[in-house]
């Protein structure tokens, strides 16, 4: 199938073409959730004329997904869809001369890079390597190409890496050997290979004279399990490869030292930028006109939720600095400016996520965007394309200019969808809480609300700890979902949240049980006194992870507010977490040390030592491959609640991790948690 650019265009309706709305409106559910429409890797031109970007849809309950291409320069917002294939193409990247893509698709049953051309003929398979290509990057010149793979260390050839994972597959009950940690993380068991960085030469849709630039090294690149290729870029010149990663050594499992590297693109002099920083270093992003290199960094060594400051180095004279040194938050993403005055940034700020542009040279900041929550997508010189979302909102794109005005929608998906769904209301509060100090919060107001009732509270406790649900919208903990099943929502972003400041979110450090659960007190006090529709005597509390592990310590602290707990990968006992967690720098910097070291600091808030205080009916649910927070935890808590008779029910998932990703044991999970809660709570009045 053809796709030219000039045929498709033309023939395509505006993004924002509206469905009229018909019928009754209804309360969001988790069907409805579980099959929204989704929108993946966009990226935007270079000459900033089009965006393409990946949708993701249901069609006769069978995801399909496909790119699209929509125009920017013009007020149309048209689209074109330029893929139609039973795979998933993702990870768009474009061609300097802007009449290209390339992306990865698993077409041909392995995960390869592609490449198709806008003005016209089929997509053509670029790579076609032995083993799956994880992610992938084109130098400025499209003369390189830069491929991340999955490799051991002890082959010296692609095809004897994919034996290695042919013979592996074949025994899968074969014992696993180990001599230093990390032996698993967050859901893999450590199978000896790591992610590492391939540069080879482009030329004539093929790859060529592939070479291991970071061959032998014990570490991944980018780490395992979240980071992707924005932590690797090629030099402005494109003879390095620049990147982040940690230093190969026995102390993975404590330490929080990534660094810059910089290697050549033949594998030469692979040699650390950033090695007087014992703290995190991460996203090395170049200015168009190859003068500054600008990456995140915390300064606190151990410290995973530190703030991110954003520093500078001049590539000409060498000198690093900090910009807007003063200006509290902690970048997420960046990207320069088509001027390389400047810099995109997005940040937590108070209970949202925005965007704000950042002078390099004198650290003025100009906020773009305020309510939501906005991830940068793509610059150009008159626009910036997000993708944002909302409490209220799934997910859309807009392009809003470059000092901030005229933020203008540019996708429409799931009109159809909910068209008929009603969300809650919702607002952001504020309250004194612990040491009389502002804390924020979130109310949602059931759907279909009438101010004559009163209505049950879910109260939703924020996993991290240092996190926060803000105004935002996710297929895990949707706070629409409890308001669609007629509850009244509370979320309480308290001491330890993100977004307030440094000095607040380093406020939870070894006081896990002190501020917070003040704060929560307090908070759905104050919410229940603002807003009267709120029964405070008809509540359930329910958390993730640290959210589970505050639901656990309000059993045994709070014993009498609840109808009912629901505990989702919650942690139970503090001494038994630490020796079977994988990421120790985690506890070791939140409570202060090791538990050898500071078993006090533990044992302080432990959730397990109040347990002769527990009496309220609790859900306990876990995944079996979850190595954040193993389920030895969930299945401990779950033992005390039966052997003291009090009202329990334990939902296992054999192939969930810390997070329930699975489509229909999403659905399984909220109809537990709200059929949990239906049977502890009142009926509407």
């Amino acid at each position: 199938m053809k796709h030219p650019l000039f045929y498709v265009l033309p023939l395509l309706l505006s993004a924002t073409t509206a469905i009229p709305f018909l019928g009754h409106a209804k309360g969001f559910d988790v069907k409805t959730l579980t099959t929204l429409e989704s929108i993946h890797s966009g990226a935007v031109s270079p000459n900033g004329e089009f965006l393409v970007y990946g949708l993701t849809k249901f069609k006769n309950d069978i995801k399909i997904s496909n790119l699209y291409i929509q125009t920017l320069n013009d007020s149309s917002n048209a689209i074109g869809q330029l893929t139609n294939h039973s795979t998933k193409e993702h990870d768009v990247v474009w061609s300097n001369d802007s009449k290209s893509i390339y992306f990865l698709s698993q077409r041909n049953g392995s995960s390869q890079v592609w490449r198709l051309p806008l003005q016209g003929g089929e997509a053509l398979q670029i790579t076609d390597l032995p083993i799956d290509v994880n992610g992938f990057k084109l130098s400025s010149d499209n003369k390189n190409i830069v491929l991340t793979l999955d490799v051991f260390n002890d082959c010296d050839s692609l095809s004897c890496n994919s034996k290695k994972l042919e013979d592996r597959a074949k025994s899968p009950n074969a014992g696993r050997e180990y001599n230093q940690l990390m032996v698993r993380h967050w859901d893999t068991w450590n199978d000896g290979s790591y992610k590492h960085l391939f540069v080879g030469q482009l030329k004539d849709d093929t790859v060529s004279n592939l070479i291991d630039v970071t061959k032998g090294l014990a570490t991944d690149i980018p780490a395992k399990p979240f980071s992707g290729m924005e932590e690797v870029n090629f030099s402005p010149d494109n003879k390095t490869i620049v990147y982040s990663a940690k230093a190969p050594s026995k102390n993975q499992a404590n330490s929080t030292n990534f660094d810059i590297w910089q290697v050549n693109i033949d594998g030469t002099k692979n040699h650390n930028l950033t090695e007087k920083n014992k703290a995190w270093d991460a996203q090395p992003t170049f200015s168009d006109d190859g003068r500054y290199m600008a990456y995140a960094a915390m300064s606190k060594v151990g410290a995973e939720s530190d703030r991110r400051a954003i520093m500078l180095k001049d590539l000409i004279t060498g000198v690093v600095k900090e910009v807007a040194p003063l200006w509290d938050r902690s970048v997420r993403q960046m990207q320069f400016s088509k001027d390389s005055r400047n810099l995109i940034v997005n940040a937590q700020d108070i209970g949202q996520v925005s965007v704000f542009l950042i002078n390099i040279q004198f650290g003025d900041i100009k906020q773009l965007t305020l309510d939501g929550s906005s991830s940068l997508i793509g610059v150009s010189d008159q626009y910036i394309i997000t993708h944002k979302k909302s409490l209220d909102n799934p997910g859309q794109l807009y392009k809003i200019n470059i000092d901030g005005s005229n933020e203008t929608l540019i996708t429409n998906i799931n009109e159809s969808n909910l068209k008929h769904v009603e969300f809650g209301q919702y607002s952001q509060f504020s309250f004194k809480g612990w040491n009389d100090e502002q804390v924020h919060g979130y109310w949602v107001k059931p759907a279909n609300f009438n101010p004559k009732k009163k209505y049950p509270i879910a109260f939703l406790i924020h996993g991290g700890p240092q996190g926060s649900f803000s105004n935002s919208f996710s297929t895990r903990w949707n706070a629409q979902l409890w308001a669609g099943a007629g509850y009244g929502v509370v979320m309480i972003d308290f001491h330890g949240s993100t977004g307030y400041g440094q000095e607040f979110t380093q406020s939870i450090n070894q006081d896990w049980g002190g501020k917070p659960l003040e704060d929560l007190q307090k908070g759905l006090a104050a919410a229940v006194s603002q807003q009267p529709w709120l029964d405070g005597d008809n509540a359930c509390a329910l958390g993730g992870s640290y959210g589970g592990y505050m639901v656990n310590w309000i059993a045994g602290n709070w014993p009498d507010k609840f109808k009912c707990l629901v505990n989702h990968a919650g942690l139970f006992d503090m001494r038994m977490f630490y020796n079977v967690t994988e990421e120790l720098w985690f506890p070791n910097y939140d409570f202060g040390g090791s538990y050898q070291q500071v078993s006090d600091s533990y044992e302080k808030f432990n959730p397990v030592n109040y347990t002769k205080h527990w009496k309220t009916p609790m859900l306990v649910i876990h995944g079996e491959k979850d190595f954040r927070v193993p389920y030895g935890q969930g299945l401990a808590a779950f033992t005390v609640l039966q052997k003291n008779n009090i009202d329990s029910k334990l939902l296992i998932f054999p192939s969930e991790n810390h997070w329930i990703l699975n489509s229909d044991n999403k659905i399984q999970w909220y109809n537990n948690v709200l059929n949990w809660m239906t049977r502890h709570t009142k009926e509407l009045k």
